[in-house]
């Protein structure tokens, strides 16, 4: 007979999914500042990586929170927007469209992040693990200011130039 399921076992499991994401992201995070030509973007994915650094270790104290070990799991979601960001980089390089294209990866890369981190905060508070609350909802406030700082970036310099016609 099947085990029955319960919240706890559908965190720990969605814990094991954003962990093995954000190790993903930090692999992808240099290849995307290289690829970048807006400097400011390029600092921009390597302020975030560092960011990545942290929130990996905050997922290990919720691991040790809950009495697991840390390990990951494969997220395919994550390998499919890391893929197109990769598809983007190798299409669009050398064109005015190209940072406007990584910032739209990125942007796909943190609404899934904050749509997983929202969950397991809520989840956390729910399942009486209060200690892990203020991490995940800390992550979750770097990830909505870094989808901020993109549109904002996309919107007042990046989606103009990649507009631009070449002469």
């Amino acid at each position: 007979m099947a085990k029955e399921m319960t919240l706890a076992d559908l965190f720990y499991d969605t814990l094991k999914d954003i962990y093995y994401a954000e190790r993903q992201i930090l692999k992808a995070l240099p290849k995307m500042a290289r690829a970048a030509q807006s400097d400011k973007l390029k600092q921009g994915f390597l302020k975030h990586k560092e960011e990545t650094e942290g929130q990996v270790e905050r997922l290990q104290q919720v691991f040790e929170i809950i009495g697991k070990r840390a390990q990951g799991k494969t997220c395919e979601a994550i390998q499919g927007i890391i893929a197109e960001g990769e598809e983007i980089i190798e299409e669009f390089k050398g064109t005015v469209a190209l940072d406007a294209g990584l910032i739209s990866s990125a942007q796909a890369v943190e609404h899934y992040e904050i749509a997983r981190y929202g969950t397991l905060a809520a989840w956390a508070r729910q399942l009486g693990y209060k200690d892990a609350v203020p991490l995940l909802e800390a992550t979750l406030k770097e990830e909505s200011q870094t989808d901020a700082t993109l549109s904002k970036l996309a919107e007042t310099a990046v989606n103009a130039a990649a507009e631009k016609k070449v002469a």
